[in-house]
């Protein structure tokens, strides 16, 4: 009996060539994503807080350069836009946590700078992409999917989570032809869930494994490739694209 012999299809990689920038790249989402856009035939640039961490995610995967410096800092977000070599094909926001707290224990200057944080951040780094990322090139940035929650403590989170779909849907507007999108995420396992969720971090993992429709808890690696996906789809711009595994549609 012959067997005929299927061909080989070789894929061209989706980001060869190209050049992305992945602020809060030193760990957890932010580093997954640079590896696969590495993959992927594209240099990194990465940024961090901790320059040792950020060395060692660099000299991982040979990137072509970093900066250390702290997003919160806006003029140190704008000295780095400004010493970055144009032109920039992609931009990926990964910096930032959430803050969770009763109304009973919240501190309110916290609460405001939390509300503050994230829309900033990605107003501040649209604006200095603008001349930097080529046309057609993307910002991508990450928001959860807690808009859609209630309960005690995820007040102001929802709020944010809430404002950052409509931020990206006029900033495509206004910075086009660079394309402007969000990643909404569920639970992810990454480094920072571990500190939010210190003792229960394994309960949690547990729980979803058992009621999750995929059977699993969602990785750095699934929201990596749906980063990546993003970048290469040229066609897309001013959505906000969910990865929670099921989450949203368990009760509870």
């Amino acid at each position: 009996m012959s067997t005929t012999a299927v061909p080989t299809i070789e894929r061209e990689p989706e980001l060869r060539g190209q050049t992305v920038v992945v602020i809060g790249g030193s760990s957890g989402i932010g580093l997954e994503t640079a590896r696969r856009a590495k993959a992927e035939g594209a240099e990194v640039v990465l940024t961090g807080r901790n320059p040792d961490r950020l060395q060692s995610a660099a000299a991982e995967l040979g990137a072509l350069s970093t900066a250390a410096f702290d997003v919160g800092d806006s003029d140190a977000l704008e000295a780095f836009f400004a010493h970055l070599e144009a032109p920039i094909d992609h931009v990926m926001v990964t910096a930032g946590r959430p803050y969770y707290a009763s109304l009973a224990e919240m501190d309110f200057d916290e609460a405001r700078s939390a509300l503050a944080e994230h829309p900033m951040l990605l107003l501040g780094v649209a604006r200095h992409a603008v001349g930097k990322v080529r046309p057609g090139g993307t910002l991508l940035s990450m928001a959860g999917i807690s808009a859609r929650d209630t309960g005690v403590g995820l007040s102001i989170s929802a709020m944010v989570n809430a404002a950052l779909p409509a931020l990206t849907a006029n900033l495509a507007l206004e910075i086009a032809p660079v394309r402007v999108n969000l990643i909404a995420a569920g639970f992810v396992d990454t480094p920072l869930s571990a500190s939010l969720l210190s003792d229960g971090l394994q309960a949690r993992r547990d729980q979803l494994r058992k009621t999750l429709p995929i059977g699993r808890v969602v990785g750095p690696a699934d929201v990596a490739a749906l980063a990546v996906g993003i970048m290469s789809n040229t066609a897309l711009t001013g959505a906000t694209y969910d990865i929670d595994g099921g989450q949203q549609l368990v009760p509870g």
